[in-house]
C-alpha cells in the first residue's frame, strides 16, 4: 500500500512501534495533495506550517510516551467547519474573505487528540448541493472519474481521502453530506444520529444535521468519531455521556439485517442493486440473517415531509445571508438560487413535523424485529462533476440518504459496495435503530473484512 494510502489506525500502530514517523507521513501527504490538487481541486486551503510543527511535536510524544488517541495523523476538516482566525468563506462569494470568530467543538477536539491538521476541504456554497464546485473555489472532482463528481457537500473531503492527499477527513450532513460523497469517493463516512456530536447554532438544534467522521476504512471513521463525541458546555443538545465505538471486526451471527433495495421511493440503477446484493451475500457470509423488507415511502412524501423542514431552518438561513438584497442573491450559485426557491415552497413546519413521525413508523416496525436496515446510498452512477443541481428535485431524487434526515435520531455509516461500470464506486447505508451506534460499526467491520474492496491498494486511483 502506498504510504499516502496508509489508514490511521496502520499509521498509529506504526508510529508506535517506530517504524513510521508523523513527520515522514505528513510530507507523504503533502507531496501527494500537491501532485493530485491540479486535477481533483478538493482543498481550500494547505496549513503546512502549522502542520510540520505539529507533526515533530507528534514524533517526540511518541518517543516520550505521551500519544495521545490520534497522534500524529494528517486530517483536514471541511471549510465549513470554522477555525478561529481563519477564512470562513463558505463557497459563497458573499462571504469571501470573511474570517472565523471561534472554533467548532469537534475541530477543538481533533487538535486536542494529537492530529495534524494540514487543510480544509472544499464544499459547494452553504453545502446545500450534492455536488462540490463554486463560483470561488472551482470544480472538485471524483478522483477515480475526474469526469464525475465527487459528491457533496463534503465532496472535498471524500475527494481529498479518494486521492490520498489526508488520512482522515471531517463532514457535515443535512440531507446526505457526509454519506454522497463517502459513495461516490469509495470511502467510509458515518452520520452520527442527532445530538451525538456538539455543534454550533443554529444547526446544532437541527434534527436533520450531524458532523461526523470520514476515513478509508471502519476502524478509522471510529477512531475519529471517539474523538469528536460527547457533550459541550455550548451546545444543550450534545448527549450526554459520550457513546465510544470499535471498528474491531466479527462474526455477525445472531444478527438480523433487513434489505431495501429501494426503499419504496426510488430506483436504482442495476449496478448499484448488484453491488448491494454483493454487499448483503457478505454480510450472510459473516454469520447474519439478512432478508428482504419493503417500506412504503413515495417521492412525494419525502419531498413533502423534509423541505417543509428545509423551508423554516436552511432554505432562510441561506436566504438571509444575502439580506434579501436582489444584487446579493445574483451573486449566488444557481443552484443556491434552486434550493432557496424550492425552500420557501415547501409546507407548513407543525404538519411536517407531523409528517416526520408518519414517515418514521414503518421504519419503527422494521427495527421492532431487525438489528439494522441496510440500502444502498444513491441511486444513480454519478453525475457530472459541474452537473447544475438547479432543478433541485431532480438534483436530490437519486439521494437514498435524505430518508435519514427526516429520520435523524439514527446512525447510519456508509461504506462502499463495489463500482459501476463508469468508474465510480457505489455505497451501501448501514441505518441502525435510534442511537444504536454501537450495531452499524459491528457490521460496517464485519463486511469490511468480508468484501476486502477499498481495503486493497488497487481500490484507490492511480492519479
Amino acid at each position: 500500500m502506498d504510504l499516502h494510502y496508509i489508514t490511521a489506525t496502520e499509521a498509529i500502530r506504526q508510529f508506535e512501534a517506530g517504524t513510521l514517523s508523523p513527520v515522514d507521513l505528513l510530507e507523504a501527504s503533502i507531496e501527494r495533495t500537491d501532485r493530485t490538487e491540479p486535477q481533483v481541486n478538493a482543498v481550500t486551503e494547505q496549513m503546512i506550517e502549522s502542520a510540520r510543527a505539529a507533526a515533530k511535536d507528534s514524533e517526540a510524544r511518541y518517543r516520550a510516551g505521551t500519544a495521545r488517541p490520534l497522534e500524529g495523523v494528517p486530517l483536514m476538516i471541511k471549510e465549513e467547519q470554522p477555525i478561529e482566525g481563519m477564512l470562513a468563506e463558505d463557497g459563497s462569494l458573499l462571504e469571501k474573505g470573511n474570517v472565523a470568530e471561534l472554533t467548532h467543538p469537534i475541530v477543538e477536539r481533533i487538535f486536542n487528540s494529537g492530529a495534524v491538521v494540514h487543510g480544509r476541504t472544499t464544499t459547494p456554497e452553504f453545502c446545500c448541493a450534492p455536488v462540490t464546485h463554486t463560483k470561488l473555489w472551482g470544480v472538485t472532482r471524483n478522483p477515480h472519474n475526474p469526469d464525475m463528481t465527487c459528491g457533496g457537500s463534503s465532496g472535498g473531503s471524500g475527494a481529498a481521502l479518494a486521492a490520498g492527499s489526508t488520512i482522515l477527513a471531517t463532514g457535515s450532513d443535512i440531507g446526505g453530506s457526509i454519506r454522497i460523497p463517502s459513495s461516490y469517493c469509495g470511502v467510509v463516512g458515518f452520520k452520527p444520529p442527532f445530538g451525538r456530536v456538539p455543534g454550533l447554532p443554529p444547526f446544532n438544534s437541527d434534527t436533520y444535521c450531524a458532523d461526523g467522521p470520514m476515513g478509508r476504512s471502519v476502524a478509522d471513521v471510529a477512531a475519529l468519531q471517539n474523538v469528536i463525541v460527547g457533550p459541550w458546555a455550548g451546545d444543550a443538545a450534545s448527549l450526554r455521556p459520550a457513546l465510544l465505538v470499535s471498528g474491531e471486526s466479527g462474526s455477525l451471527v445472531g444478527l438480523k439485517i433487513a434489505l431495501s433495495y429501494t426503499l419504496g421511493a426510488f430506483n436504482p440503477d442495476p449496478s448499484v442493486i448488484a453491488n448491494t446484493r454483493a454487499f448483503a451475500d457478505a454480510l450472510r457470509a459473516a454469520g447474519a440473517t439478512v432478508d428482504e423488507v419493503d417500506l412504503p415511502w413515495t417521492q412525494d412524501q419525502l419531498n413533502s415531509t423534509a423541505w417543509a423542514h428545509f423551508g423554516q431552518i436552511m432554505g432562510s438561513f441561506i436566504e438571509s445571508i444575502g439580506e434579501g438584497d436582489p444584487a446579493q442573491l445574483e451573486q449566488l450559485m444557481p443552484y443556491t438560487r434552486a434550493f432557496i426557491h424550492a425552500a420557501s415552497q415547501g409546507g407548513d413546519y407543525v404538519e411536517g413535523l407531523v409528517a416526520e413521525s408518519e414517515f418514521y413508523r414503518p421504519l419503527g416496525d422494521i427495527h421492532e424485529s431487525y438489528d439494522a436496515l441496510i440500502c444502498p446510498t444513491i441511486a444513480n452512477t454519478g453525475m457530472a462533476a459541474d452537473y447544475p443541481g438547479t432543478d433541485t428535485l431532480e438534483a436530490f431524487g437519486d439521494l437514498m440518504t435524505l430518508p435519514f434526515n427526516v429520520i435523524g435520531r439514527v446512525p447510519v455509516l456508509a461504506v462502499p459496495s463495489g463500482r459501476a461500470p463508469n468508474g465510480v464506486p457505489t455505497g451501501v447505508q448501514i441505518v441502525g435503530r435510534t442511537y444504536d451506534d454501537a450495531t452499524v460499526f459491528r457490521i460496517g467491520a464485519a463486511v469490511e473484512r468480508e468484501l476486502a474492496l477499498w481495503t486493497t491498494q488497487e481500490w484507490w486511483p492511480a492519479l
